[in-house]
Formats: C-alpha cells, sequence, structure tokens
C-alpha cells in the first residue's frame, strides 16, 4: 500500500510561503519605524526558508542592532509553526550603495561609479540632490601648452539612473 505524502500541495506550500513573507517584512517594517536612523538595504527569503536582512543606517550599523532587528523578527514568530532561519546583517563598506540615503551618509567619501554606458568616475562625493549626485573628480591632463601636466578639479553632476555601480572608496 502506498503512503500518502506528508508534503503540502505546491499551492498550499506557496500560500503559506507568501504569508510567512508577508509576517516577515511587517516585523521588520514595524522595527524600522521605531529605528527610523536605519533603513532596509536587501531582504531575501529563499525556498528553504532562510530569511536573509541587510540593513544599513544613517550612523552605521551596530552589532547591537542586527540583535535588536533579529530579536524583533524571531521573538514574534512561532517557529513550531514555521521553521525559518534567520540571518541580519549590516551592509558592508565594499558593497554597492543602491539607496538614496547611503549616498547622503557618504558625503565627502570618495566614490567609484560604472555608468550604464560603462563609462567609470572616481572622485569625491560633494553633495546629494534629488535625482543626482554631485562629485569633484581630480585628475592630471596634459598642458595646452608646452610639455607636463597640470592638475584640474572638475565637478561633475551624475543622474542617478546613470549609475549602475557605486562603491565607496577604501583608503587605507
Amino acid at each position: 500500500m502506498k503512503r500518502p505524502s506528508r508534503r503540502k500541495p505546491f499551492f498550499v506550500q506557496n500560500i503559506l510561503s507568501m504569508e510567512f513573507k508577508a509576517q516577515i517584512e511587517q516585523l521588520l517594517n514595524d522595527f524600522l519605524k521605531e529605528r527610523e536612523d536605519l533603513y532596509l538595504i536587501d531582504l531575501k527569503i529563499s525556498t528553504a526558508d532562510e530569511v536573509s536582512v541587510i540593513l544599513d543606517g544613517d550612523q552605521g550599523v551596530t552589532l547591537q542592532d542586527c540583535l535588536d532587528a533579529s530579536r524583533a523578527i524571531e521573538f514574534n514568530m512561532d517557529r513550531e509553526e514555521h521553521d525559518f532561519s534567520l540571518q541580519v546583517a549590516s551592509a558592508g563598506l565594499s558593497e554597492p550603495l543602491t539607496r538614496l540615503r547611503q549616498y547622503q551618509k557618504n558625503v565627502g567619501r570618495d566614490l567609484k561609479l560604472i555608468l550604464t554606458d560603462s563609462t567609470e568616475l572616481e572622485g569625491e562625493l560633494l553633495r546629494v540632490e534629488d535625482e543626482r549626485i554631485v562629485l569633484m573628480l581630480r585628475y592630471r591632463k596634459p598642458k595646452e601648452v608646452g610639455k607636463g601636466k597640470v592638475d584640474v578639479e572638475e565637478e561633475r553632476e551624475v543622474l542617478i539612473a546613470d549609475i549602475k555601480k557605486a562603491t565607496v572608496v577604501l583608503k587605507f
């Protein structure tokens, strides 16, 4: 005799995973409303219910911030009802900037940009406006007359929509 399958039908699993994701998102949003200095960079939930949360903050993210976010989710979920793993981390310095608030917190730092047309720029982030950033580019170019090179400083506006990838340049 064939045993009945313990697995739930696909459509039931799909509905349960959608409800699970909605619960996680709601708990995370509630936490972030209390901590307006923090913001969500990424939330991923795998098919094996591995939850990965990446946070950033206007003044950075501490280990305690990650623990608080983890507790806000974990303590409000019933593991008997839905088993999952949870990882909460801060956005690393080497990670690309994806949110306007990340650009704002990095004013004064050097950025390396790859634009949608594959142009690469590197310069100091001077300011962030609604849909654009302003960089101070510093480079050397040949003199117009005679031999040698001259130092050049040039402000350059870049539309956020034209940025394919932006990373903070780490200096040691």
